[in-house]
């Protein structure tokens, strides 16, 4: 058989193995992600060699593309107004005050520990490394002995954080000569990778979720194609972004903002439900597609990376997961009434994944100067947080949850028990 034949059933034996264990598996320390990347790292060249960027890489570069276009246009579906305003302030800060402190804080910090790397260079590790991802800690952000109001808070932000780091990431990678973007130009790269990818986004998004809506209303679209119709807005905007030089990924996590707007706003009156619904079979498949790509990523970045393995990334990475997260998190957070073990909570659950992997690939793409320790720093940051954050979140999640039930009975006036209007489980499903 072909080595595409050999990956492809490697794959499809490891999805299977999980899926017949996975619901024993999901109150154990050994988290979907863990199993995927393990696995990756045992096919890939470090040690089977079955899985390899060099023989597979369109088909492995147009999967991880797909995986994270689908997350964002779903993460951003998802997402209602008043999500944002739960607790009236945990996502707000988060987002407006701890991912830019978090983007500099990656930024300095790279400095010292990473020479070699230009000033722009050192920027794109930091925005790299920003965006977390709610799936890596699923337990820690859906447990339900866990405050409404700190598990709604974390899935907004890594919802969301995804798609607002792309445009720091796209400017700095504009800065650096030679990239597509460079090309370009400032104005360039604002009017076609901003501005002109948010429009087409704004107006794929709305005019879609309209047109669903209208098909709804008159009984004319059936089930089965409205689940599968996301998938079609999300990659029209998507595609349509990238024929005019601008930005896929940005146009689709604005279409997701967009659509679902347009159907919660012009609601269907009929059984079929909302946005959440329609969005069913597209998280379902982004989940899967996740899996997969983890299983690659172990494979061609994490496996060849733990060969070339040097104290300064190791450290970076460490700091990356501890003081870059969770210095911005404490500032974010100064004034709020949460107790310092909630703030702890909030800052260590902050675990990185397929977008720090996605965005990696793309300065790939960019042949950026310096992409081999980058690719190396967000290799051993990702691999880590998939190991700690895994195995850390049941165990935390029990505890941090009961001391909140017993502070709660303690004091009544607790700022963790603000009730949380509409409050909805972790997003992406069983996404590892």
């Amino acid at each position: 058989m072909s080595s595409g034949t050999w990956t492809v059933a490697a794959v499809a034996a490891v999805t299977a193995a999980y899926a017949l264990g996975s619901r024993r598996l999901s109150s154990t320390p050994l988290s979907s992600a863990i199993v995927f990347v393990g696995a990756g790292v045992l096919l890939g060249p470090a040690v089977l060699d079955i899985v390899n960027l060099e023989q597979d890489a369109a088909p492995i570069v147009a999967l991880l593309e797909a995986t994270l276009t689908l997350v964002l246009f779903t993460d951003a579906l998802s997402v209602r107004s008043r999500d944002l305003r739960a607790g009236g302030f945990l996502p707000g800060r988060l987002l407006g005050i701890g991912l830019p402190l978090s983007i500099g804080a990656g930024w300095l910090l790279a400095w010292p520990l990473l020479p070699g790397l230009t000033m722009w260079e050192l920027a794109l590790v930091g925005a790299i490394l920003a965006p977390t991802d709610a799936a890596l800690g699923k337990t820690a952000m859906s447990h339900p002995r866990v405050p409404a109001l700190v598990r709604d808070g974390l899935n907004v932000e890594s919802g969301l954080n995804d798609g607002m780091v792309l445009p720091f990431f796209i400017l700095f990678l504009a800065a650096i000569p030679g990239t597509h973007y460079a090309q370009e130009g400032v104005a360039g790269v604002f009017w076609r990778a901003l501005a002109l990818s948010t429009a087409i986004g704004l107006l794929i998004g709305w005019l879609g979720g309209r047109l669903l809506q209208w098909s709804r209303a008159r009984g004319w679209v059936a089930q089965d194609w409205w689940q599968l119709y996301p998938l079609a807005v999300a990659a029209a905007a998507y595609e349509l972004a990238v024929v005019t030089a601008g930005s896929g990924f940005i146009a689709a996590w604005v279409a997701g903002f967009a659509c679902g707007f347009a159907l919660r706003r012009f609601p269907a009156d009929d059984e079929q439900g909302d946005a959440d619904r329609t969005a069913e079979f597209t998280e379902t498949l982004g989940g899967l597609l996740a899996a997969i790509s983890l299983l690659v990523f172990g494979a061609v970045l994490l496996g060849p990376t733990l060969e070339h393995l040097s104290w300064r990334i190791c450290l970076y990475a460490v700091l990356s997961l501890t003081v870059v997260r969770m210095l911005p998190v404490v500032l974010a957070l100064a004034g709020s009434g949460l107790r310092p073990r909630t703030v702890a909570y909030i800052g260590w659950f902050g675990p990185r994944g397929l977008a720090s992997v996605v965005l990696a690939l793309l300065v790939v793409e960019e042949h950026v100067p310096g992409v081999e320790l980058v690719g190396r720093v967000v290799a051993i940051t990702v691999g880590l947080s998939v190991l700690l954050h895994g195995v850390s979140a049941v165990p935390l999640a029990e505890r941090y949850g009961r001391w909140y039930e017993k502070a709660a009975a303690a004091h009544r006036d607790l700022r963790e028990g603000t009730p949380v209007p509409g409050g909805h489980a972790a997003r992406g499903g069983d996404r590892p």
